[in-house]
């Protein structure tokens, strides 16, 4: 053999083997196949995937050219096994269940019939505390809100025996369940087989084609032909020229649905002399706004970890970091739900608990505008569309920074088929420049002391596109303890058609006084409309175990006594322990300035104080709304920013199990005003969140993120500062990076 012979044939035997090592791994990571399991992240040519991607996928996204591609899955959930009681269901056991169901006599009549919510039916919480990793898991159930024909049912079905409990045959109630995908993409459709709706759209000079429909959800105004029926309003947007259909109403267009039927019941038309907005402005894609590298503001930024991440997931749900352990679920209702929070005491070597349940109950979001095509949209983001539903999959290095982990949700499609939605958590730890403590002694003291420590966090991440508007949810950890909830708003606002392009064309009165806009006008003929978001937690917690009291701490005056002090006053603290669930109803106010204390009288530290802990409001916002307004009936949790209740496991959903037209009669109000007792209980503390948005033309075409907070705050918890013993961080610690050179 000559040498050029030899070394083509080299060549050629190293280049097969590069084909067949490439191939190997390439097919290797490639999703597999997963009987019954639907992908709606990757793939949407299914019925079922078609539905549940038809309201938020209509526009389909182009990779910008420097993105990397979608990566395969990397997770197949078939094969998942629950580790611990709190675990979701897994994709067996929603299978199961579907097929144990389905052969159930209340299916037999071959009635329509749609699955609602399946989820875990959570084992009760002494079971759960008692449980611990090695022991056998108890009976795994789970819990079934289905429709049978016009009838909804509560059912809890037993995996191991296969036996199905019915609540309520069938149940009762002022609502309805949580809508499904289904229930909304079928809204969507339903206008466009009607005549009259098409005929009205078509003399509008609108092509069909261009034509969005959304579903809204009406609330409860005791109307006659929205009584005993479940029923939806749908309002429509041109999408010509725009992908921003949003900014484009076909403003008084307002079309009654009945969701059972899916036909239309009533079509209100009360604004054909009102144009629809312009197209220009609207667009907010990347790829599509003209940019060069003159115009970007920040350079790229990222958080290196040399040695990896800190935190762990164990067993899918189970995270660990530093000296915190917690266990996260996603939640088709919740969005996602935090689970026997603990803390470890580095003076006691102890892992404490901090909070046996904490998560998003509802959101309520009225509009500020009595006009018939306004009113009704007073809507409950989780009860109504379902929060985790429409969590959206996380952009990596956007969403999330780039060392980040995922989680995925699974949940039911209506005909009981699960399936994924991938990358709708995320997980990682952040350091934004900020410090934990420090203190540097003053040069006269003669100490040469200069003690400062990074503080880096663990912030766990979901984000909701409820339609167009985008909800941010942060629970962030810190390393003394603390624990902040945060929410952040951005997305597109809902937007009315106006005659108006310029303020100066509003009308006046004789006094000079504008007519009432209800809103700004943000662009000719686009009226940003005021409204409000509340956003409700339900915090369970559990301060070194479940027996624990609300104290509500407040700031008083003080004055001195004749002679007694050159001061004539000074503040002080007095201790209210709350009694029952009234004295626990707290109306924030700064003119009553208070503390709220949730603790464990049963458990002091060294010096004698009860261990505890404090939620810390924020900016907040209180509903100006009428209490006997009917939308705020239904949303009467929100008539206080604090309330406290006795633990029970089915009170969880602020505005009640049923949410979709309900008449407020199954509300965290409710409950409340039954006035239990609540001194060394196990207690729940409700925190509501709240907004007031007055939009700006800074908020058109897409809003910028506005965010609040609340913290979960030690308080004497800990024998000392917890966070002591911290490490500086070094420059050996860190990696030496050097930016590339940047032309003027």
């Amino acid at each position: 053999m000559d040498q050029k012979t030899f070394f083509r044939l080299v060549f050629l035997i190293v280049a097969a083997g590069f084909i067949i090592s490439f191939t190997s791994t390439h097919f290797s990571h490639a999703p597999s196949s997963t009987t019954g399991l639907l992908d709606c992240t990757y793939s949407s040519s299914s019925p079922l995937c078609a539905s549940r991607n038809f309201l938020f996928n209509r526009q389909k996204r182009p990779i910008p050219k420097n993105d990397p591609k979608p990566k395969p899955k990397s997770h197949d959930h078939s094969s998942d096994t629950p580790n611990h009681p709190l675990d979701p269901l897994t994709v067996t056991e929603l299978k199961k269940v579907k097929t144990i169901l389905s052969s159930h006599a209340l299916f037999a009549s071959g009635a329509p019939h749609a699955f609602h919510t399946v989820v875990l039916d959570e084992p009760e919480k002494s079971l759960v505390r008692r449980w611990r990793k090695g022991n056998p898991l108890p009976p795994r159930k789970a819990s079934a809100i289905v429709r049978v024909g016009l009838d909804t049912h509560v059912l809890t079905v037993d995996l191991s025996s296969g036996l199905v409990e019915i609540e309520g045959y069938p149940v009762r109630a002022s609502g309805y369940p949580m809508m499904t995908i289904e229930d909304m993409s079928a809204a969507t459709l339903a206008p466009f087989s009607n005549a009259d709706f098409n005929r009205t759209i078509i003399s509008r000079g609108v092509d069909l084609k261009d034509v969005k429909c959304f579903p809204l959800s009406c609330g409860w105004y005791g109307k006659k032909e929205e009584e005993n029926t479940r029923v939806i309003k749908s309002q429509c947007y041109s999408s010509q020229d725009t992908v921003n259909f949003y900014m484009r109403p076909i403003e008084g267009l307002t079309i009654l649905i009945d969701l059972d039927t899916r036909q239309v019941i009533e079509i209100v038309d009360t604004g054909r002399t009102i144009p629809i907005p312009g197209s220009t402005n609207t667009e907010y894609r990347f790829e599509n706004i003209a940019t060069t590298d003159k115009n970007r503001l920040i350079n790229p930024i990222s958080i290196e970890q040399p040695r990896g991440p800190s935190f762990v997931v164990e067993d899918n749900y189970l995270v660990k970091w530093t000296n915190w352990e917690f266990h996260l679920k996603p939640d088709p209702r919740a969005g996602m739900v935090l689970s026997q929070v603990r803390v470890h005491d580095p003076d006691t070597q102890e892992t404490r608990d901090v909070m046996y349940k904490g998560f998003v109950s509802e959101l309520f979001v009225p509009y500020m505008d009595p006009s018939d095509a306004w009113y009704f949209k007073t809507y409950m983001d989780a009860g109504e569309y379902g929060f985790g539903l429409q969590a959206m999959p996380l952009v990596p290095l956007n969403d999330c920074p780039r060392n980040a982990a995922y989680m995925d949700g699974v949940f039911t499609a209506a005909d009981g088929t699960p399936f994924v939605r991938e990358n709708m958590i995320c997980i990682f730890e952040s350091y934004a420049g900020d410090i934990a403590w420090r203190h540097s002694e003053s040069p006269f003291i003669d100490l040469p002391i200069r003690e400062v420590r990074p503080k880096v966090t663990l912030v766990v991440r979901m984000a909701a596109s409820v339609g167009n508007y985008d909800y941010i949810i942060d629970y962030v950890f810190q390393t003394d303890g603390l624990i902040k909830a945060k929410v952040g708003l951005s997305g597109i606002l809902m937007v009315k058609g106006t005659t108006y392009q310029n303020k100066n064309q509003v009308n006046k009165d004789k006094d000079g006084k504008e007519e009432e806009l209800h809103g700004t006008l943000l662009s000719e003929n686009v009226i940003g409309v005021i409204h409000d978001h509340y956003v409700t937690f339900y915090l369970d917690m559990d301060v070194d175990g479940p027996d624990n009291s609300f104290v509500k701490v407040n700031f008083k005056r003080q004055e001195t006594e004749p002679g007694e002090s050159p001061r004539k006053s000074y503040m002080k603290t007095v201790r209210n322990v709350a009694k029952t669930e009234k004295d626990g109803q707290i109306k924030l106010s700064l003119f009553d300035p208070s503390e709220f204390h949730v603790i464990n009288s049963a458990k002091t530290t060294r010096v004698g104080n009860p261990t505890g802990y404090k939620i810390v409001p924020r900016a907040t916002a209180a509903t100006l709304l009428d209490p006997d307004d009917p939308p705020q009936k239904r949303a009467a949790f929100t008539n206080n920013q604090i309330w406290v209740t006795p633990y029970n496991k089915s009170e969880q959903w602020a505005g009640g199990l049923f949410t979709y037209q309900s008449q407020g009669d199954d509300t965290l109000e409710v409950w409340s005003n039954r006035d239990r007792d609540i001194e060394n209980k196990d207690i729940v503390v409700w925190y509501t969140l709240g907004f007031h948005h007055v939009p700006c033309q800074e908020d058109f075409p897409i809003m910028p993120t506005v965010s609040s907070s609340f913290d979960l705050k030690p308080v004497n918890f800990f024998e000392r500062n917890p966070i002591l013993k911290a490490a500086p961080n070094f420059e050996h610690d860190l990696p030496v990076c050097g930016a590339n050179s940047v032309s003027a």
